[in-house]
Order: structure tokens, then C-alpha cells, then sequence
């Protein structure tokens, strides 16, 4: 009923090819291509599924030879149990949470605002400034570490919320990926609201940022992962351990306890847990602001 329905032209491919019009040929391109997908996927779950196991495990079976996935005890919750008696997880994830959300709203702020007045504006050394941005991009933030350190030291700002979050609000890469966004705007729906009275902020708030709502969603969600995963700063920059972070207090544990596999992998996993819970949330919004931007390091 089918072939019924296309043309000759459109059967005659059918019938040569085995394929209808537009159907991608399965070849070996693309069974290598999937092979070595494969391939990476395995070798990357392998860790995380041993890490895991260990963490399963009580402190004699982890540490024992030879290695095995299942220790002679069994499948155990000591090591989860240990770690949560022994340390303040769940001060550590607040904290955590609470200055990832701070620094993701911040930067992404400050960000769209600065990549805005580079994108409309026109002010004296706009370009120059703009270069200086870019090339913050290619410097690493270690380099910066220990002038950002006396810095905060001079304003008071150690072992404080304020030192933890103001150095991460500094996002270059943001700047220039939005900027690049807001490029592409049409300036047309612009000029017609500044026609009708609307002020350049009135037309970054009601018409700018509605439309870049796929590219904030990015950023936000790259900014939150890094400033989750960020351990140097935080871990020079606090002492008090009621401030510490998640990272940064679960390594305190881990001084504590000495060796402790077991342990030590269930440190890893509970710290790894609300990164893969947003993943399984916000995976559509990752996978495209990835493709976007094509800045899946940052």
C-alpha cells in the first residue's frame, strides 16, 4: 500500500536500493562510528560503576586483594552511613547549593548586561575593552589565584560567603557567547520599541531577553555545574568548616578518616549525586546549550 502511494521515479529508487527516498544507509562508517561510542561509553562507566561498588563494600573488603566488585560481606550501606555520623554532608550541600544558585544568578546578570552594552552600545574604547575580555578567556584561573587571595585578604573577605562568591562571578566565556547571541538579534524589533517610546533597559528586559531565554538556560546551567565543581577556590578561600562546600568539606573527611576506600567513594558518589540529578532533569536544556555553544569545558 506503501509503494502504492510514491512516484515511479521515487519506486524505481525503492526498488534498486532497498531503501526508501531520504532513509540513511546503516554502513560501516556508521557502524564504526557507533562501535567506538560504544566503546568510550564503556570506559567511562567502568569507574563510575567500580566506584560505586566500592563504596558498597565495608572498609576490609575495599582495602583486601584481589580486588572484586562484591566483598566477602556483601553489599553494605556502612561507608554512606560512616560518612554521613562523621560529617556535615548536609550543611556542605546547602552551602553548595545555596552559592551555586547565587553565583549562577550573579554571573548570568552581570553577563547578559555586559554583553549587551558590547552588542548595542556605543561608547568610548568598547572594542578595547572587548578585547580585554577575550583575552581573560585564554588566561587560567590558577594564574590569578594568589593576587585574588591577598585581594580578598585586604577587603575582610576571607573565610567569608562574599569572598567564596564575588571572585566567581567574573565570567569572560559568558560575555562573549552571549554577546555573540545578542549579535544576532534582530535590531529592526529594537528600533521599533525605542520607536514607541520604550528605554534601552525596558527593551534589553521585555524584548532582549525573552528571546535569548534557550541561551540563558545554557549558560546558567554551565555556570551552576563549574561552580559546583569548583574546589581550589573555595578550599583556599574557607577555613570555618560550617562555610565549607560540599567538595571542599567532603575532603576534609577523607583527611579525617586517613585511607578509607570505601569511604572515600562514598564521599565521591554523594557529591556527584545533585550533578546527576540535574542532568536527568535538564538534559534536553545541556544537550542543546552544548551544541549551541560549543562550549561543553566551561
Amino acid at each position: 500500500m506503501a509503494t502504492a502511494t510514491l512516484t515511479p521515479t521515487r519506486a524505481r529508487q525503492l526498488r534498486s536500493t532497498g531503501r526508501r527516498p531520504g532513509e540513511k544507509r546503516f554502513g560501516v562508517g556508521r557502524v564504526v562510528a557507533f562501535a567506538i561510542l560504544a566503546l568510550l561509553a564503556i570506559t567511562w562507566l567502568i569507574p563510575v560503576l567500580w566506584a560505586v561498588a566500592t563504596s558498597l563494600q565495608s572498609e576490609a573488603d575495599a582495602g583486601s586483594a584481589p580486588v572484586s566488585w562484591i566483598g566477602e560481606s556483601g553489599i553494605t550501606f556502612e561507608a554512606y552511613a560512616k560518612v554521613l555520623a562523621e560529617g556535615n554532608v548536609g550543611l556542605w550541600t546547602l552551602n553548595s547549593v545555596l552559592t551555586s544558585v547565587i553565583i549562577t544568578a550573579l554571573t548570568v546578570a552581570t553577563s547578559a548586561l555586559a554583553a549587551y552594552a558590547f552588542s548595542r552600545l556605543d561608547f568610548a574604547g568598547r572594542r578595547w575593552l572587548y578585547f580585554a575580555i577575550i583575552a581573560a578567556i585564554i588566561i587560567p584561573p590558577q594564574v590569578l589565584i594568589i593576587p585574588l587571595f591577598y585581594e580578598m585578604l585586604a577587603f575582610g573577605m576571607v573565610d567569608t560567603y562574599l569572598g567564596l562568591i564575588l571572585p566567581q562571578v567574573v565570567a569572560p566565556a559568558m560575555v562573549f557567547i552571549l554577546k555573540k547571541f545578542f549579535d544576532a538579534v534582530p535590531i529592526e524589533l529594537e528600533e521599533a520599541a525605542r520607536v514607541d517610546g520604550a528605554s534601552r533597559l525596558r527593551v534589553f528586559w521585555s524584548i532582549v531577553l525573552p528571546l535569548s531565554r534557550p541561551i540563558l538556560a545554557a549558560v546558567s546551567i554551565f555556570v551552576f555545574i563549574q561552580a559546583w565543581n569548583n574546589f581550589l577556590w573555595p578550599f583556599l578561600i574557607i577555613n570555618d568548616t560550617s562555610l565549607m562546600t560540599l567538595p571542599v568539606g567532603l575532603q576534609t573527611v577523607k583527611s579525617a578518616f586517613g585511607v578509607q576506600y570505601a569511604q572515600t567513594m562514598a564521599m565521591s558518589i554523594l557529591a556527584a549525586l545533585p550533578l546527576i540529578v540535574l542532568f536527568l532533569f535538564f538534559q534536553r536544556q545541556i544537550i542543546k546549550g552544548i551544541a549551541t555553544t560549543g562550549f561543553g569545558g566551561q
